[in-house]
């Protein structure tokens, strides 16, 4: 593809202005002059070659180009008649060297540099015009039908919008153009437009209408006119653009959109917070400040602020943008309502929303998937539990007991208001695991076959796992139990201060149980510290205290030691369904310990929900045994169907069609 810059024209009308170069050589800022201004665009959307006609003050412009020094190949055309044809005859100089296709404009012309990009990404004939602008009485309209380009002329007004000699022509599309402007030059008439001979051929050169709106695209014809186009480019300057990124792998499709939305204005560009990211989608891997720096230096970006929300709201009622840019991939889906949000702040003030298309390349999304890889490893796996209780303040953890299960638990996204919900952690549950194999909770299954289950988990999942350790057995079995854990990648072990034989707690005071002393207790936490490799691993003390009858205050003179001892986290828990007590224990222990988390499994108390007990001071979620007591009754259901109607039609209305299952297992490419 190569511009065509029509620059043979005398511009007297700009008076003393053209008296020692020619028009297109006017500053139009401190800095450029329309035609610097031109040669930078063309260069910045990857144009090569310019055919360049001159005329007026020839060398002048051709020393001017030079000493410009763009990465362009500009050949120089000379019209020897400047003065006595128009542009036609100019075209008609330069027709050995237009064999391609062109982007044709007047030297006069000044443009947004979206308007050019947006006119090049355009695969068919275009020609630029504007449905907003008024119809110039002396300038140039385009007589428009179906969306094509059917005549061009000062002279129409019907059907016309206004126009600018800024062309996008396919090669086969300007043959048929130009050979009508060799005939019209040959033939002797070449003081008129080249239009002219373009509406001769119009049924057979299809040019489209691409309407460029508000957007800047004029010429500059007199003194007035240049006035306009520098404030008018004044203001474009201190526009303001503002983009959101959740991204933490920055490829070509995301550095396309911020050209892209940096040529429209000052660009900022918000971060979206840990905690914004990790309720939606997978935690990132860069945390907020890196990701914040990466976006500081990428060339066009002005601001970089943090986005502390899905929802852009507060954003653009503060900064006000002129324009919001995004990918169109949220026209439909999840983040639809989000959108809307976008377009009603939008309105409210008069700002604009510009859309591009999503890249959807296979090589982002392989990209993806390796960073999927990466997130499943032990190493990252492990650290993740303490990063999202930094970043989001509450985390929710759902059971899981084999590979399925935590599938399940990995995939699964309900979508409110705009953004999504999902689980942070998955919950390996010692009833749970010895449930699934048939066995009583009472540390029969041992450390191997659990630490199998684990393994069948990561294998096929990225998200932390917290890990039910029990008593944690004799201390020094607990040593190695919290390094093998480690290595696999486990963020937390949660290990209970009972002694003897495992009771399930769910017995409470049904069964003898026996709680350990704060002083054995203690000792144990130290040594599993002590052990521990890694200062990402969490050890997590479970009180037992209130399960087991024994007070307020046994219960919170256990937690201060076991945290004085090391205990990473605290875990109280209850069988009542009032939850006045757990809520008691954490104010009372929330007055003289602020920060260390406090982890419930609500399974008795379940009628408070997570936002409260965030705002009372709790910090892990975890729902313990919900997915296997669903699968029991599930399965129990269906096989009492088929043995009462003696076949399986009856059963399949209650049952997930196995494709759909198979589709939650990942495949290796």
């Amino acid at each position: 593809m190569k511009a065509l810059i029509l620059n043979s024209g005398l511009g007297h009308r700009m008076g003393v202005l053209t008296s020692e170069h020619p028009k297109c050589m006017t500053e139009i800022s401190a800095r450029e002059t329309i035609l610097s201004r031109q040669l930078r665009l063309l260069a910045e959307a990857g144009i090569k070659d310019v055919v360049m006609t001159t005329g007026y003050f020839d060398s002048v412009l051709v020393n001017y180009c030079k000493e410009l020094n763009y990465p362009l190949h500009i050949n120089f055309v000379n019209n020897p008649l400047y003065a006595d044809t128009n542009y036609i005859y100019s075209i008609y100089c330069a027709r050995e060297e237009l064999d391609d296709d062109i982007i044709l404009m007047h030297g006069d012309l000044v443009f947004e540099p979206s308007v050019l990009e947006d006119l090049i990404e355009n695969e068919a004939s275009c020609m630029k015009v504007s449905s907003t602008a008024p119809l110039p009485d002396k300038d140039f309209k385009a007589v428009i039908k179906d969306g094509k380009v059917k005549a061009v002329g000062i002279e129409f007004f019907d059907s016309a919008m206004e126009a600018q000699a800024l062309y996008k022509l396919n090669r086969d599309d300007w043959k048929i153009w130009l050979d009508k402007i060799s005939e019209y030059c040959e033939a002797g008439n070449t003081g008129v437009y080249a239009e002219n001979a373009l509406n001769d051929v119009t049924d057979k050169c299809v040019i489209e209408a691409f309407d460029a709106g508000n957007r800047l695209c004029t010429e500059i014809d007199t003194p007035e006119d240049l006035a306009v186009v520098k404030a008018k480019l004044s203001e474009i300057e201190n526009r303001r653009v503002y983009m959101c990124f959740s991204t933490d792998m920055l490829h070509s499709g995301h550095i396309a959109i911020i050209k892209k939305a940096a040529k429209l204005g000052r660009l900022t560009i918000g971060v979206l917070s840990d905690e914004a990211i990790a309720s939606y989608k997978r935690f990132p891997l860069m945390p907020f400040d890196e990701r914040k720096s990466l976006f500081e230096n990428i060339q066009g970006v002005d601001k970089v602020i943090c986005q502390e929300k899905l929802s852009y709201a507060d954003v653009l009622n503060e900064l006000k943008p002129d324009y919001v840019v995004h990918g169109d991939d949220w026209q439909s889906g999840f983040q639809k309502p989000i959108r809307d949000e976008v377009v009603s702040v939008l309105a409210s003030y008069g700002g604009t929303l510009v859309e591009y298309p999503y890249s959807a390349d296979d090589k982002y999304k392989d990209l993806e998937s390796r960073t999927r890889a990466e997130l499943s490893m032990p190493d990252i796996r492990r650290g993740r539990l303490r990063k999202m209780l930094a970043a989001k303040g509450l985390v929710t953890a759902m059971e899981a007991h084999d590979g399925l299960t935590g599938l399940v638990v990995e995939n699964t996204v309900v979508y409110q208001d705009g953004g999504a919900r999902q689980y942070d952690a998955m919950w390996v549950s010692s009833l749970c695991d010895s449930t699934a194999k048939g066995k009583p909770d009472i540390e029969l299954v041992d450390m191997t076959s659990r630490f199998r289950t684990i393994e069948d988990i990561t294998e096929v999942t990225t998200k932390p796992i917290i890990f039910d350790g029990d008593t944690g057995g004799k201390t020094e079995h607990f040593i190695y139990t919290v390094r093998s854990l480690e290595r696999l990648g486990v963020s937390m072990v949660i290990i209970e201060d009972k002694t003897g034989l495992k009771k399930n707690s769910l017995f409470g005071t049904e069964v003898k149980q026996t709680q350990d002393s704060i002083e054995n207790f203690c000792a144990k936490i130290r040594a599993g510290k002590n052990a521990q490799r890694t200062k990402e691993f969490m050890i997590c003390a479970r009180i037992e205290s209130l399960i087991l009858e024994q007070g307020m205050e046994d219960a919170l003179t256990r937690a201060f030691a076991f945290v004085g001892a090391g205990a990473d986290a605290i875990m109280i828990h209850s069988r009542k369904k009032d939850p006045s007590e757990i809520q008691e224990f954490i104010e009372k222990f929330r007055e003289k310990d602020p920060t260390t988390p406090i982890v419930l499994v609500p399974t008795s108390f379940n009628s408070v929900k997570e936002e409260e007990w965030k705002e009372r001071g709790a910090n892990i979620i975890i729902y313990a045994n919900q997915l296997m007591r669903a699968t029991v009754p599930a399965i129990q259901e269906a096989a009492k169907t088929i043995l009462e109607c003696h076949r399986a039609e009856e059963c399949d209305a209650m049952l997930m069609p196995f494709k759909e299952i198979i589709r939650l297992i990942p495949t290796e490419d």
